[in-house]
């Protein structure tokens, strides 16, 4: 082989191998391209939730995740997700951030609507205005949308319900659903949690008591409010209906409470027993219009599953500890009050 070929051959490897590297070089670039626009952590610790409104464009995406500082680089992401066709494919919700989360899997969660639902769990709330901020503030509508509903008559009468017994369609638990569920949905999915509460056996409980469903659940509130512990309320239950039967006046204390609409009170004076409403039991026959709080499902079904006994009075023991004494006469009675009278006396309870 002449000198010449050799060179000639030399010269041929060297823009081989200088293309083979250009290569590499180009194709090591674009892969690190891709890797930064798809592949690279890209999500920050600073907010666990995205959230994205009903409506929202895709501009309103990108201003939320610069503003609540979501990326580490929204240049990136923005790239990315033109290309992966986010900006026509943006569904609303609650989606969790995890710290280094990829552009590809923030823009294929949103793309999918793969949000995480929001836990409710609600008992024991007292007004209708306190509902609807709590809803408010756990999903996306806020507090007037959920109130409209509820003081609707065109929208619960549908349901069976008016505007002071529709608490009764609520059967306090904890429920998943979606953050962004509009209030009508939302009374849906309530309105079906209810039928599956109310089974057939417990619609016959309370049939046999002579009561509506809504009529227990109200009851039911007065004996959650009136009792400390669990094991209390079948009893409570049991004196209440013993009243109801005879044609007593119930006379529950919380009741009073929530006719004058101070849940700071302690003690029931006879000038809080003056309140005309239709929810002072001391004046009105009969249970109230509708329940003054959401009560638990123990008790509901503790009013359905009462205790069968003789009792009419009730008075909260003098040791303060949280269990009441009850009374089949009211001479019984009397004496239970005025010891429970001294006790708060003695510790300057008067109101």
């Amino acid at each position: 082989m002449s000198e010449i070929e050799k060179k000639s051959m030399t010269t041929g490897k060297k823009i081989a191998l200088t293309i083979v590297v250009l290569a590499v070089l180009i194709g090591g670039y674009f892969a690190l391209n891709v890797y930064k626009l798809y592949f690279a952590p890209n999500v920050t610790e600073n907010q666990k939730f995205l959230y994205i409104k009903t409506n929202s464009s895709y501009d309103d995406l990108v201003n939320t995740l610069r503003t609540k500082d979501i990326l580490k680089s929204t240049s990136s992401f923005a790239s990315a997700a033109g290309k992966m066709n986010l900006p026509t494919n943006v569904k609303p919700g609650r989606y969790r951030l995890t710290k280094g989360m990829t552009n590809r899997t923030l823009i294929n969660m949103i793309k999918a609507g793969n949000q995480e639902p929001v836990k409710l769990k609600f008992q024991n709330i007292r007004k209708k205005e306190n509902f609807a901020a709590y809803l408010a503030s756990n999903l996306e509508a806020d507090s007037l949308s959920f109130i409209s509903l509820l003081d609707s008559t065109a929208f619960i009468s549908k349901y069976g319900l008016n505007q002071d017994n529709v608490y009764t369609m609520f059967i306090p638990n904890t429920y998943e659903m979606y953050w962004n569920v509009s209030p009508v949905d939302f009374f849906e999915r309530m309105h079906k949690e209810y039928d599956k509460f109310w089974t057939a056996e417990r619609k016959q409980k309370a049939a046999s008591l002579n009561l509506t469903t809504a009529q227990v659940y109200t009851l039911a509130s007065i004996v959650d409010a009136e009792a400390l512990y669990d094991k209390e309320m079948p009893i409570i239950a049991g004196l209440y209906l013993n009243r109801l039967n005879k044609g007593i006046l119930l006379q529950a204390d919380p009741t009073v409470i929530f006719a004058n609409n101070d849940f700071t009170v302690k003690r029931v004076t006879n000038k809080l027993l003056q309140v005309q409403s239709l929810y002072n039991t001391y004046k009105y026959a009969g249970l109230p219009p509708g329940p003054i709080m959401m009560p638990s499902i123990n008790a509901i079904d503790a009013v359905l599953n009462y205790n069968k006994n003789n009792y009419i009075y009730m008075c909260a023991k003098e040791d303060f500890s949280g269990y009441h004494n009850f009374a089949e006469t009211k001479a019984e009675h009397e004496i239970n009050a005025k010891k429970y009278r001294d006790a708060l006396n003695k510790r300057n309870i008067f109101k």
